[in-house]
């Protein structure tokens, strides 16, 4: 008697249903940084379990047994006879310094959950839900007013919300050594940001301006990989992704409130911006794995919304000499001492990695300039622990750690540890079983 181990229909529907489960309920808390308020908000780590560790290098990578949308050329190698299902969620640890003031922020989020299959041969498939960018801070500073009576006021600042994406991607491996792919992605999201000030003199509190915005846009990405066998134990692969850049057409409004209402919309606020990406992994004897990504992000060359204020005259419009462009480097390894070994310490995968990050946007001194938002270096390290039972070895528990370090000169330093949570199931759910 032959009997299959699973349903492919019920299991994309489960699937499915647990990446778009409370998505908007988790997803927009995945920061605490006041640096949110600016741009976009944070772009989010878009990378899965398997290189979380690695501080999230990717381009090179295309292990048959991981999901790895940052270059969906890598589906073409998934394995054929199983559906790989991969989520996580992070719990983060933020220490906010600015001068002699200190403050702790904790969160946890839901990061992501994406999925693979083969479709056929040399073809394979992807699909889930990934952060894009993240806003989430809530402070305030305290100033003074000289005049005829000192006044005290203080400025609180609140801000939530993000964009996320849900997106399909095929790969299609036409000769044995160069795969290629695309992702095509739907973005959706809204977000919040409010002012207010209290003023020592009064007893009311005047709201005076209100930021609003929803997104409802696309976005395709481009991947490609190839293959160079260097000897029976050694292996380069190459690969490069490129994110179409385009405007989002969304709407953002302000509204002014002081003795009256204003309401200020801008049109074509935000964009994706052109992404640029290129790597390497080196593979030897699928014990020892390594690789280096490069990543530009185009922001420089587009307008963004801005508030010019002067005190007389106040306006909220697009202009350029807002945002910067921004470049990442990150390097990354793991190391499989005996995949196979009945020795459960040396079947686990041990990962470490690094990256250095340059800003995207532009941020306001204590006198009003604008100057370069903060640069971040970041350290990783995880774990693949492997999930095994009588007949599968190869399902994981990733464990990692990362630490970061944003800062800008003269203004708030940020140290956080994120500690990411991910279950890859990788089940050989298209074999058959035979029993007699």
């Amino acid at each position: 008697m032959i009997i299959k181990k699973h349903s492919l229909a019920l299991t994309l529907a489960l699937a499915l249903t647990l990446m778009l489960e409370n998505v908007d309920t988790y997803a927009q808390s995945g920061t605490n940084s006041p640096y949110s308020m600016y741009g976009m908000g944070v772009l989010s780590d878009r990378s899965t379990g398997f290189n979380r560790g690695m501080s999230g290098v990717s381009q090179g990578f295309n292990d048959g047994n991981q999901v790895n949308p940052m270059n969906p050329a890598s589906y073409a190698n998934v394995d054929s006879l199983t559906f790989i299902f991969d989520a996580g969620l992070s719990l983060l640890n933020t220490n906010l310094k600015e001068g002699d003031n200190k403050r702790n922020a904790k969160t946890a989020n839901f990061e992501y959950a994406v999925a693979a299959f083969r479709v056929w041969k040399n073809v394979g498939c992807s699909f889930g839900v990934l952060p894009y960018t993240n806003v989430g801070y809530n402070f305030y500073r305290t100033n003074k007013e000289t005049g005829a009576v000192e006044d005290t006021y203080t400025n609180t600042y609140t801000g939530s919300g993000g964009i996320h994406e849900a997106y399909l991607g095929f790969a299609w491996k036409p000769v044995k050594f160069f795969a290629l792919g695309f992702n095509a992605g739907y973005l959706w999201g809204d977000y919040s940001k409010t002012i207010t000030s209290v003023h020592s003199l009064s007893s009311a509190t005047s709201l005076f301006r209100i930021y609003d915005g929803t997104v409802r846009s696309y976005k395709i990405d481009l991947g490609v990989q190839g293959i160079i066998p260097i000897n029976k134990d050694n292996t380069l692969t190459l690969g490069a992704s490129y994110v179409i850049g385009h405007s989002m057409n969304n709407t953002v409004e302000l509204l002014d409130i002081k003795a009256d209402t204003t309401a200020y919309r801008v049109g074509d606020a935000f964009f994706v911006p052109t992404t640029i990406s290129g790597g390497f992994a080196w593979n030897h004897k699928n014990k020892l794995k390594f690789g280096a990504d490069f990543t530009l992000y185009k922001f420089a060359d587009q307008d963004f919304p801005t508030v010019f204020d002067n005190g007389k005259t106040f306006s909220y419009v697009k202009a350029g000499n807002q945002l910067l462009d921004r470049t990442r480097i990150a390097v990354g390894g793991e190391w499989i001492p005996d995949e196979y070994s009945n020795k459960f310490f040396e079947r686990i995968h041990y990962k470490v990695g690094g990256y250095y990050a340059t800003p995207y946007i532009k941020v306001s001194d204590s006198q009003g300039k604008l100057v370069d938002g903060p640069k971040e270096i970041g350290l990783s390290f995880g774990v693949g622990v492997p999930i095994i039972n009588t007949w599968n070895n190869r399902s994981l528990l990733n464990l990692s750690a990362q630490w970061v370090r944003s800062s800008a000169s003269n203004l708030i330093t940020e140290n956080y540890w994120r500690i990411n949570v991910g279950i890859t199931f990788n089940e050989r759910w298209f074999a058959k079983w035979k029993f007699e």
